[in-house]
């Protein structure tokens, strides 16, 4: 009997096990509801966005014609949305070439920020949106192309209407002038440590380094005011490319020069499509 009893108990153990078993699936599968759900989704999404745009990219539009022709701007036109690199800035200074995006320094002209409303609700939606590249940036956010850098002195211009650092004229394709004229002449200056001597693509509309607060040490960028690098033009979709960051200190090659990689190309061409066909083999 006891034995009886005791096979009992147990197989009343094991099915009550069983049925724990099968219920705890059925807990698992249980889901919150969609309510529940949609704004725990939107806080994450939100809080990596703006753990993106501070630590690694934000979006910028570009509100000037300054930097015609490499980023538009223009008046009537769809200013570009350019995404800027933060992370390159952590590992190295800004360099000559590189088109940068920066914080209006304290020295420069202020216009009072007119493009954001009186009304501080307001204001809060049109800086957040400008964080997606939806609205306008600020006026405090500048986009310029880095001349010269600390120690480097630099004055316009030679003979040949060519900007000048260190006594060497610069190679500027990225340069727009529409009217052909001449760029506007400044005495030499050197770039104290730590500042950069930035000026717009399109030369001669553009207040930059040469002009902002008056010229001289006031148009200089301190490096710790610049928020990162333009990579790419985003929207609109027919202007997708990179942004050059094409050195202006460096000396160009000559033409037959610059041929000699295409020229390797070439010639390693042949045998590296002989090996392809031996291994087919």
């Amino acid at each position: 009997m006891s034995d009886a009893h005791g096979a009992g108990d147990l197989g009343a153990e094991q099915a009550s096990a069983q049925t724990e078993v099968a219920e705890e699936p059925a807990k698992a599968k249980k889901k919150r509801p969609f309510w529940v759900e949609v704004p725990i989704l939107i806080g994450i999404a939100l809080v990596l966005t703006v753990l993106i745009q501070t630590f690694l990219a934000r979006v910028f539009v570009i509100p000037s014609e300054s930097m015609e022709q490499t980023l538009h701007g223009c008046p009537g036109c769809t200013g570009d949305r350019v995404l800027v690199d933060k992370v390159t800035y952590y590992f190295r200074d800004p360099a000559p070439g590189d088109v940068v995006v920066f914080e209006r320094p304290d020295t420069w002209d202020h216009f009072g920020g007119a493009n954001r409303s009186g009304n501080p609700v307001v204001a809060f939606f049109q800086d957040f949106g400008a964080q997606f590249g939806l609205a306008a940036p600020s006026e405090d956010d500048v986009v310029k192309r880095v001349i010269a850098v600390g120690g480097q002195t630099v004055q316009c211009c030679d003979p040949r209407n060519r900007v000048v650092v260190d006594g060497e004229p610069l190679d500027e394709p990225y340069v727009y002038m529409p009217d052909q004229g001449q760029q506007a002449q400044f005495a030499p200056i050197t770039v104290p440590q730590g500042m950069l001597f930035v000026m717009g693509d399109n030369r001669n509309n553009s207040r930059d380094s040469r002009a902002q607060g008056g010229g001289g040490l006031n148009g200089m960028v301190p490096i710790d005011k610049v928020v990162g690098k333009a990579r790419a033009i985003i929207l609109p979709p027919s202007r997708w490319q990179g942004v050059g960051d094409h050195n202006p200190q460096a000396l160009s090659a000559p033409a037959w020069q610059a041929g000699i990689p295409a020229g390797i190309g070439l010639a390693a061409a042949f045998p590296v499509l002989a090996l392809v066909r031996r291994l087919r083999r």
